[in-house]
């Protein structure tokens, strides 16, 4: 960052009186420049036996699997983001369930929260940002294309838990992939 959002003065990079971490400070109108992580919230729709999951139509890992899941916006709840962005990447309707996954991707800033949810009828089609969705069953999935490892872990803890017949909120905090997958 180099002005400020707030008056378009450049900012320079120090740690304010009171805090303990370096921020972008204007020093001509007094804005502190807060960076934080992003939220990135998903919904795990399903249907009978089977999981909706969507090809992505954009980067990054464009073509390969996911569930529906995207950007929180400002002014949402975390379960209407969840809704929202099956809506816009599947055309699809859900009834939000539970927080299921909470995991924390400190190395890209991004906290993934993924939810439960039933899809309401069979209407889904691809949205803008995928190429197709589907419906699938557990023995289906194409594992080695699924995008994110967050989503690869939140799929497998709901097969894992709809099999035990239990279900909890499973948290993790990943840790940067090996360089060759990057």
């Amino acid at each position: 960052m180099k002005f400020c959002s707030n008056c378009g003065a450049a900012v320079t990079f120090r740690t304010p009186p009171g805090d303990s971490l370096p921020r972008h400070v204007c020093e001509q109108c007094g804005t502190i420049h807060y960076q934080n992580p992003k939220i990135v919230v998903g919904a795990l729709p399903v249907w009978e036996d089977r999981v909706l999951l969507c090809r992505r139509a954009i980067e990054p890992r464009y073509g390969m699997w996911t569930l529906p899941a995207g950007f929180m916006e400002n002014e949402e709840t975390t379960a209407q983001a969840a809704a929202r962005e099956t809506l816009e990447e599947a055309c699809a309707r859900i009834e939000v369930g539970e927080l299921y996954t909470l995991i924390d991707v400190p190395h890209i800033s991004q906290v993934h929260m993924v939810y439960r949810a039933r899809l309401l009828d069979l209407g889904f089609k691809p949205g803008e940002e995928s190429l197709e969705v589907a419906l699938f069953r557990e023995e289906d999935i194409p594992w080695e294309q699924i995008a994110f490892r967050s989503i690869s872990m939140s799929l497998r803890h709901f097969f894992d838990d709809r099999r035990n017949g239990t279900w909890t909120l499973h948290t993790a905090s990943l840790a940067p992939p090996p360089a060759e997958w990057r």
